[in-house]
């Protein structure tokens, strides 16, 4: 689930105002996370090509903003990356499906940003095989062996869509710089199709109570939580803030699907899916952990083709999500929109749409295993 400040704001009714004065101008320009927000400042600013890069992958994209990735510098050249499983998402991911696409988001993100200084990255899928547990992937970093990619040049500007869209449609000419990475379906039957499957969805895990309560547990509620735990759902702001503050917005308010704000949230969010101009659908031939993988790679580079082009790009994966109460849905999108032995990895929304703001992140030390093993 991806909350934005206004669902925010719908969560606790959006009725109370702070009052005006210098006290409360004073509130408002140090509300801002800046701890969280640093990583993305100090991307590319590392001397060793293997931190240089990591630096960029921990902005990619992932479930929940949980940041599964941990890892390992060994020697001089080469890294181990592994997921931490204790991150994990039991109700809505319970295979570690969609966290292992992050995972692919990340090393696709991190091969880019190596190359664009020059290096390439020979890169071991699941060397000790794909366990819960073992390492995801080792790499070796080959100085002299890499090219830029284009679209790196989109990488610090990359965000995932949190917002509803403009009332513009999207053209097929439009989508087609992101044609490579996953279908678009910008009009006719499929578009309608996909619309009704994405929002009905969205209702089922809003009255699954696990799957809500998953989401609600990890809000991170103003500035001092945010920087304390840069990871989850970031719920800051001076609103938020001053309402927290209030105990006008609590955990327990926002998981109370008769609260007033609660159903104004769920109704946003019904509201961002209907009015979608257009749909992305990513696929795999089969869904091994490397599918897994090669599906996050496609949806990083989906992701900055379309800040490219100028869209934002919004999952709302509820319909793929391999939980009971999910299964009818699961079912449809899977027999109407993938071939046989396929599976439906990733759905997105695709619009245009103002920039959002940056997500946080945890230091690159926090992500390293030898740097927490020595601190």
């Amino acid at each position: 689930m991806v909350l934005s400040r206004r669902k925010m704001l719908a969560l606790v009714g959006g009725g109370t105002v702070l009052a005006a004065g210098a006290g409360a101008a004073g509130f408002v320009a140090t509300r801002t996370p800046n701890d969280a927000l640093a990583p993305w400042d100090l991307a590319g600013g590392y001397g060793d090509p293997r931190k240089n890069a990591l630096s960029y992958a921990l902005l990619a994209p992932n479930p929940h903003n949980r940041q599964p990735w941990v890892a390992e510098l060994v020697g001089e050249d080469r890294l181990i990356l592994t997921r931490d499983l204790a991150l994990d998402l039991p109700v809505t991911d319970p295979f570690g499906r969609q966290l292992t696409i992050g995972m692919g988001c990340f090393i696709e993100l991190m091969e880019m940003a190596a190359q664009e200084a020059g290096f390439g990255v020979e890169t071991t899928l699941f060397p000790e095989g794909d366990a819960d547990g073992a390492p995801v992937a080792a790499c070796r970093f080959i100085e002299g062996a890499g090219a830029p990619d284009p679209l790196f040049a989109h990488a610090m500007n990359r965000r995932s869509h949190k917002e509803a869209f403009e009332p513009r449609a999207v053209s097929a000419a439009a989508a087609a710089p992101l044609t490579p990475y996953a279908e678009i379906v910008v009009d006719g039957p499929r578009n309608d199709r996909l619309r009704m499957l994405a929002h009905d969805a969205w209702l089922i895990e809003a009255a699954t109570p696990a799957a809500w309560q998953e989401s609600i547990d990890l809000l991170r509620i103003g500035k001092a939580e945010i920087n304390a735990q840069p990871d989850g759902i970031d719920a800051g702001g001076p609103m938020l803030e001053a309402l927290a503050l209030l105990g006008l917005f609590t955990r327990e308010a926002a998981s109370d699907p008769d609260n007033p704000g609660t159903r104004s949230a769920i109704e946003e969010t019904q509201n961002a899916i209907l009015g979608a101009p257009a749909f992305t659908l990513s696929r795999t031939r089969g869904n091994s952990r490397s599918d897994q993988i090669t599906a996050g790679r496609d949806w990083l580079r989906l992701n900055l083709a379309a800040t490219g082009a100028g869209l934002a790009l919004r999952p709302v994966s509820q319909a793929l999500q391999e939980y009971p109460e999910m299964a009818e849905i699961y079912a449809a999108i899977h027999a109407e929109f993938a071939a046989p032995g396929e599976t439906v990895q990733m759905l997105g929304l695709l619009g245009y749409a103002p920039q959002t703001p940056r997500t946080p992140r945890w230091p690159l030390d926090a992500k390293l295993v030898n740097a927490r093993q020595t601190a």
